[in-house]
C-alpha cells in the first residue's frame, strides 16, 4: 500500500534525485505522455526514441534553466513514485514539475505533496506557480487547491496560488 485513506503521504519520502535515478525519471517521464502516444502513427519504437529524447531535453533544460532547483524523488519503501522539482525564489515557489506513476496517482500524494509546497508559500508569503497544459487531469486539482490562470503560452497555463486568495 502507497499510502492511507486518512493520510496520503503515510510511508512517503522525498530525497534529492541521484545518477541512478535515470531510467526511472525516463519511465516516469514517457508515463506523462501515454495519451499523447497513443493517437500518433509511430512504431513502439519509434515513440520510444521519441520519449527518450524529449526527455533528455527537457532534463537538460531543468537542469539549465533551473540550476537552482531542488531535484525530489517521491518514493516509497517499494521504490521511487514520482518526482517533484521546486524552485525557491525570493519572489515566488515554483513548481518546476510534479509527476507521479501511474500506479500512485489518484490516491491523494500529488495533492498532499502541493498542500506541503502551498504551506511553505503561506508561511514566506510568497506566491506559488507552476506551468500546466491546459488539458492536463491535473488542472481540477489545481484549481481546487485555489491556482488561479494568470498567464498563457501556447498549450501551456501558468497558474499561481497566493497566499492571500486561499
Amino acid at each position: 500500500m502507497i499510502a492511507s485513506a486518512s493520510n496520503p503521504l503515510d510511508g512517503v519520502t522525498l530525497r534529492p534525485r541521484r545518477d541512478d535515478d535515470c531510467d526511472f525519471l525516463r519511465a516516469l517521464y514517457a508515463g506523462t505522455r501515454t495519451r499523447e502516444m497513443e493517437v500518433v502513427p509511430w512504431s513502439d519504437d519509434e515513440k520510444q526514441a521519441f520519449l527518450a529524447m524529449q526527455f533528455e531535453a527537457q532534463t537538460r533544460h531543468y537542469d539549465e534553466f533551473y540550476s537552482d532547483a531542488e531535484f525530489l524523488i517521491v518514493e516509497t519503501d517499494d521504490g521511487p513514485i514520482g518526482r517533484l522539482y521546486l524552485q525557491r525564489r525570493n519572489d515566488e515557489i515554483r513548481v518546476v514539475d510534479i509527476a507521479l506513476v501511474t500506479s500512485a496517482r489518484s490516491r491523494g500524494i500529488g495533492g498532499a505533496l502541493m498542500r506541503q509546497v502551498l504551506k511553505e508559500a503561506r508561511q514566506r508569503r510568497v506566491p506559488c506557480r507552476i506551468h500546466v497544459e491546459a488539458d492536463n487531469p491535473a488542472m481540477r486539482l489545481y484549481r481546487r487547491l485555489g491556482f488561479r490562470e494568470v498567464d498563457e503560452n501556447g498549450v501551456y497555463r501558468l497558474m499561481e496560488w497566493n497566499p492571500g486568495i486561499k
